[in-house]
């Protein structure tokens, strides 16, 4: 009998080992690797994006008892007892679920645009999961939002995921979060080119030679996966030719304006129901449930304000509406968005303002046919113009409308239209508003995010890192005469004056210690009298943005930096020139990188 080959444990183990290593260094130092890492980890956000759409259906036939395939989004009635119970029922258990897993991990969760701004493209899958859970919840009760985000947090969440395990660089983790991102819409729309700009537009902030081959290959790699199971439709899709004549142009141009204002609304009427709910004290947990209760309210009129608004979007262009009724349906989602949003319900306006923008265009349309009936032949393209316009207004991702009404239609004059109405309407947002809905919720949270673009490493500069540890510390308490033996000319430039608990009181230059006039009052002053920039100091963790606008106020040239704002002890200093300097080396390198990442793309 032949014995067989034994594998000792400890060289599988051993082999297991190298392969992860070689693996990892493939990954990490060769593009074809990061692009072949995009294509595989693409098709698994794609089949993840795809069962939780699925996942989303199914909960709707449950709660709202409907027959698949439909839309929540395009019922025209719904069973009264499930439409009053659902929303609030649902808003309830999601504001019990949000209370106990705030307790379990009392975290922020950091959203792919923010990772990629200020963490180098770090975020936490555990974080994205739970975000995840939530909008699931709900989007299951009613609640008129997207899962757009979740599908991106979760998409990038994965990615993200993987990049850390291959330790890759920055940039290249930020390509990572972009490409799990752009994968997740992509698949979600079944729109691969739409896909790929929402990654560069929303989730990098940038475009780069380099960048456009791993989050297109990861956006392809989502609908394919998506393609094999779901079918290769658009989520919604227009099949009709376009006859555009050269004056709807300018007829897009004037919905564009329309579609600025009315994002405007919607992004801050959010705002405005959230400051409400506080300022009622309500408890947190309990807000979702009133929110429910207020939607099935407001859905008493039309159902077509609960969800994402998906479904709602084919039965509009396939069945106008009367201009009353759409001007009446536009009024309620913009109100039942900004509830659902506003009072705790977790999700998107991806989706929504979509739906929105094709109810503006509808009424647009109807309202020029009132003024002159002859002028307007086909609604549908008003519609689109309005989709994109609003979408753009809205989520900031002009190319992203663009590319998905192309993928949707087919048909490039109508696409040429909505990118009218959608230049008009992003540079009107861009200019009299600032944000999109995105960044607006940062600005209100107090962060300093205007966009994906790269800044954390500003942040990385802080004065801890920046800093030298070898401050000459003297008592504010010591005759002057003293400290002039104690400290020659010439062997120091500036002293940190303390108080008795060691506490920073001012600065002193030694310059203006041994001036020949203040020679025969010496033994007069103590070191106090002499302290300069009173109470003027940083802490370790003072970015070099504000460290430069702090030696400005304070007309300086070095700056103590103390243990924290109560405990003042100097524990470093800073210059201005060397703060200045290294500022100007980082960015320098910064620029270098991308140049080389267009040079070697």
């Amino acid at each position: 009998m032949t014995d067989l080959p034994i594998v000792r444990p400890n060289q599988l183990s051993r082999a297991l080992r190298l392969r992860e290593v070689w693996l990892r260094r493939t990954v990490r130092n060769t593009e074809a690797g990061l692009i072949g890492c995009a294509a595989v980890m693409g098709a698994v956000v794609g089949f993840v994006t795809l069962g939780l759409r699925h996942l989303v259906s199914v909960l709707h036939q449950i709660d709202f008892a409907l027959k698949a395939p439909q839309y929540l989004s395009a019922q025209t009635s719904l069973d009264p007892w499930r439409l009053a119970l659902v929303p609030a029922l649902g808003g309830l258990v999601l504001g019990l679920v949000t209370l106990v897993l705030n307790r379990l991990r009392p975290t922020d969760i950091v959203d792919p645009v923010e990772a990629n701004a200020l963490y180098g493209g770090q975020m936490s899958l555990r974080d994205s999961a739970r975000l995840t859970g939530l909008t699931l919840i709900s989007n299951a009760c009613g609640a008129s939002v997207g899962m757009e985000a979740a599908y991106s947090q979760l998409g990038a969440g994965i990615f993200a995921r993987v990049g850390r395990r291959f330790g890759l660089r920055r940039e290249d983790q930020r390509l990572m979060v972009t490409a799990g991102a752009a994968a997740a819409i992509a698949a979600a729309f079944n729109a691969p080119l739409a896909g790929a700009f929402y990654g560069f537009e929303l989730v990098h902030g940038t475009y780069s030679a380099r960048g456009l081959a791993p989050v297109a290959t990861a956006s392809m790699a989502g609908v394919m996966a998506v393609r094999l199971f779901g079918g290769a439709q658009p989520l919604f899709a227009v099949n009709q030719t376009f006859d555009i004549p050269n004056y709807y142009y300018l007829l897009f141009a004037v919905l564009g304006l329309l579609a600025a204002g009315l994002g405007i609304l919607t992004m801050k009427s959010a705002t405005w129901v959230e400051r409400a709910m506080r300022r009622a004290r309500l408890p947190a947990w309990l807000r979702p449930a009133i929110g429910g209760l207020t939607l099935s309210v407001l859905a008493v009129g039309s159902p077509q304000v609960l969800g994402s608004g998906h479904g709602a979007i084919e039965l509009h262009l396939d069945a106008p509406w009367a201009l009353w009724a759409l001007w009446a349906l536009l009024a309620g989602k913009i109100a039942g968005s900004a509830l659902s949003l506003g009072t705790g319900f977790r999700g998107g306006l991806f989706s929504s303002s979509l739906f929105i923008g094709a109810l503006l265009g509808a009424a647009f349309v109807q309202m020029l046919d009132l003024a002159a009936p002859a002028i307007v032949a086909d609604h549908s393209a008003f519609m689109l113009v309005g989709m994109g316009a609003v979408g753009a207004a809205i989520i900031g991702a002009p190319f992203t409308m663009i590319f998905l009404v192309l993928e949707a239609t087919g048909d490039l004059p109508v696409t040429l239209g909505v990118l009218v109405g959608v230049l008009v309407a992003g540079t009107t947002v861009r200019q009299t508003f600032g944000y999109s809905f995105s960044t607006w919720r940062f600005h209100l949270r107090g962060l300093r995010v205007h966009g994906a673009q790269d800044i954390g490493w500003v942040s990385a500069l802080t004065a801890g890192r920046l800093m030298r540890a070898d401050p000459r510390i003297v008592s504010q308490k010591m005759p002057v005469a003293d400290l002039r033996v104690l400290v020659p000319l010439g062997s120091r430039k500036w002293l940190f004056a303390t108080d008795d608990a060691g506490r920073f009181t001012g600065l002193i230059d030694v310059a203006a210690l041994h001036d020949p006039d203040l020679t025969e009052m010496s033994i007069h002053l103590v070191a106090y009298d002499l302290a300069t920039a009173r109470g003027v100091f940083v802490v370790p963790d003072t970015a070099i943005a504000e460290i430069l606008v702090a030696f400005s106020d304070a007309q300086t040239e070095i700056l103590p930096v103390v243990a924290t704002r109560e405990d003042r002890r100097v524990v470093g200093y800073l210059t201005e020139a060397w703060c200045l300097k290294r500022y100007s080396q980082e960015l320098a390198r910064r620029r270098s990188d991308e140049l080389g990442m267009v040079g070697t793309g």
